[in-house]
C-alpha cells in the first residue's frame, strides 16, 4: 500500500478584489468582488515507502500548496489524500507524530534562543526521552557538521548553519514521511553538498519517504530517481528522471575540437556547420552543435570525414535546460 496516496486533489483560493480609491473601499463594505484562483487542480499520484521523489514546477505551479495540504496546514477544496493511512487535514496526533514539513523560507527554531533549547522544546512536545534526544542530536549534528553551533543564538547563525539545524529539528522525532520545500535555498555550494549527502544517507538508512521541491536541479539529479512535474496546478509528468530526457530532449550536444595545427581553410569550414545543427558555442578550434537525436551518428561521420577532428564528444543536454524548456511551454 502506498505511503502517500493523492486522488483528484484540488485547492481554490478566493481573494477579495478591491476597487481603487476611497469610493472603492466604501463600496467594498456593501458589496465585494472576489476572484477564484485554482492553485492545485485535480492532482493525483502515489508514493511508495522509502521513495525519494522530486516535485518540480515553476513559481506558482502549486508545489508548496500541495505539500501544505499533505501536511494538514491547508484544507483542500476537493479530492482526497492519505498519508500513512491518515487524512492529513484531520490533524490527528497519530499522524503529526509521523511526518515533518521543512519550509526553506520559514523558521521553526526560536530566533533569540540557542538552537539546543529549541530542539529540547521540540523533544518535550513529541515526548522524546532525554537519552534518545541526546543521542539523536549528537548523531545528526555530527553528520551535518554543526555540533559546535548548538549553543549559539539562532539569529547569530549563518543561513547554511540555520538550515542544517532546522533539518535536525524536523528529523528529531524520526518521521516516516518528510516534506521538504526548498531545503537548500540560499545555501553556498559546500552547504548544499553536505545537506544533499545527508539526505541521501538518511533516506537509504532510515527508509524515510521524502517529497522534495527545489529550484536547484543538482538537488533533484543527485537525490531523486523519480520526478513529478506540476504546472498551473496540474501534473504534467510523473516518471523517472531519465525519462524526462528521453521524452522532452529530442537532441544531443556534439563538441568537436580541431587539431592544434589546423589550417585557416579548415577552420573556415566551421561556417558550414550550421547545415548539421544549431551552433551553440564556437571558438578558433572548437565548436558545439545541438543536433537532433536521429541525426547524431550521420553528423558525427560527416564531421570526421570533412574536418581534421582531433577530439569529439557527445553528451546529453543538461537537465536544467530541458526543465527550462518544459516550463517555457
Amino acid at each position: 500500500m502506498p505511503v502517500i496516496q493523492v486522488s483528484g486533489l484540488t485547492k481554490a483560493f478566493r481573494t477579495y478584489k478591491k476597487q481603487p480609491g476611497f469610493l472603492g473601499a466604501v463600496r467594498g463594505l456593501v458589496s465585494r468582488r472576489y476572484d477564484t484562483t485554482l492553485a492545485v487542480r485535480d492532482v493525483s499520484f502515489s508514493v511508495e515507502e522509502g521513495e525519494f521523489v522530486g516535485f518540480l514546477g515553476p513559481n506558482g505551479a502549486g508545489k508548496t500548496t500541495t505539500l501544505k495540504m499533505l501536511s494538514g496546514l491547508l484544507h483542500p477544496t476537493g479530492g482526497t489524500a492519505g498519508v500513512l493511512g491518515y487524512t492529513p487535514w484531520e490533524r490527528k496526533d497519530g499522524y503529526r507524530r509521523q511526518f515533518a514539513l521543512l519550509l526553506g523560507q520559514k523558521n521553526q527554531l526560536w530566533w533569540d534562543l540557542p538552537a539546543r533549547e529549541s530542539l529540547e522544546l521540540n523533544a518535550r512536545i513529541y515526548g522524546i526521552a532525554q537519552p534518545q534526544f541526546e543521542r539523536t542530536v549528537a548523531e545528526l549534528s555530527e553528520l551535518l557538521t554543526v555540533r559546535e553551533k548548538l549553543d549559539v543564538m539562532v539569529r547569530e547563525l549563518s543561513l547554511g548553519e540555520r538550515m542544517k539545524l532546522e533539518l535536525i529539528a524536523a528529523l528529531l522525532h524520526q518521521p516516516k514521511v518528510l516534506f521538504l520545500d526548498e531545503p537548500t535555498i540560499g545555501l553556498d555550494v559546500v552547504s548544499q553538498k553536505v545537506v544533499r549527502e545527508f539526505l541521501r544517507s538518511h533516506n537509504a538508512t532510515r527508509k524515510t519517504t521524502i517529497l522534495l521541491t527545489s529550484h536547484y536541479m543538482a538537488d533533484i539529479q543527485e537525490l531523486c530517481q523519480r520526478v513529478i512535474i506540476i504546472d498551473r496546478g496540474t501534473i504534467f509528468f510523473d516518471g523517472r528522471l531519465s525519462e524526462v530526457i528521453d521524452r522532452f530532449a529530442d537532441f544531443k550536444l556534439i563538441t568537436i575540437r580541431l587539431a592544434p595545427a589546423t589550417s585557416a581553410a579548415a577552420r573556415a569550414d566551421f561556417k558550414k556547420l550550421a547545415d548539421y545543427g544549431e551552433v551553440v558555442e564556437q571558438t578558433a578550434v572548437t565548436v558545439k552543435l545541438k543536433v537532433k537525436r536521429d541525426r547524431v551518428i550521420p553528423v558525427c561521420k560527416a564531421l570526421l570525414d570533412e574536418l581534421p577532428v582531433n577530439d569529439i564528444d557527445i553528451e546529453e543536454v543538461p537537465i536544467e535546460e530541458i526543465i527550462r524548456q518544459i516550463f517555457a511551454r
